[in-house]
């Protein structure tokens, strides 16, 4: 591949969102963490390669994990490519990580990741919101906002 060719496939500004989460779930609160990659998963990350769908974050001996993620294979990746569904430890402080579990601790309380991007300095990051499942009727009423939002935002108000 030339030098102009590799360029384009790797975007300058990563930012990959989980946008069926904001209509399925309402945000309690948000926290940042890092990821604990393997070699080809953040060239992987960096080609916007990522599906954060149906992930969801355990708690499990004191530690957050990311479940469900889906980082595609990386293309130029040899035999020792990484596995797309594994399971990867999430990087948070003890004082957050505590927040975290005494707010999933509360019932139809989950964690859920909303987005992924690169950091100023490189590093792999992923914010995982405290969420509660939205009614029927919520969902409704959000359909409804984003229709009366288009409708003025056409009519030129």
């Amino acid at each position: 591949m030339t030098k102009a060719k590799d360029k384009d496939r790797i975007k300058k500004h990563v930012n990959i969102q989980n946008r069926r989460a904001s209509f399925e779930y309402q945000f309690l609160d948000k926290y940042t963490a890092g990821i604990m990659l393997k070699g080809t998963e953040i060239k992987s990350i960096r080609e916007g390669q990522v599906n954060l769908q149906d992930g969801y974050c355990v708690l499990h001996n004191g530690e957050l994990y990311l479940h469900n993620v889906h980082i595609s294979t990386y293309t130029e990746g040899t035999h020792f490519n990484h596995e797309p569904m594994r399971v990867r430890k999430l990087l948070v402080n003890k004082s957050e990580l505590k927040k975290l579990e005494k707010g999933v601790q509360e019932q139809g309380v989950t964690m859920i990741p909303t987005r992924m991007f690169i950091s100023e300095r490189g590093f792999a990051k992923v914010e995982v919101a405290l969420a509660r499942g939205k009614k029927l009727h919520d969902k409704r009423e959000d359909i409804k906002a984003k229709d009366i939002k288009r409708e003025l935002d056409r009519s030129g108000y």
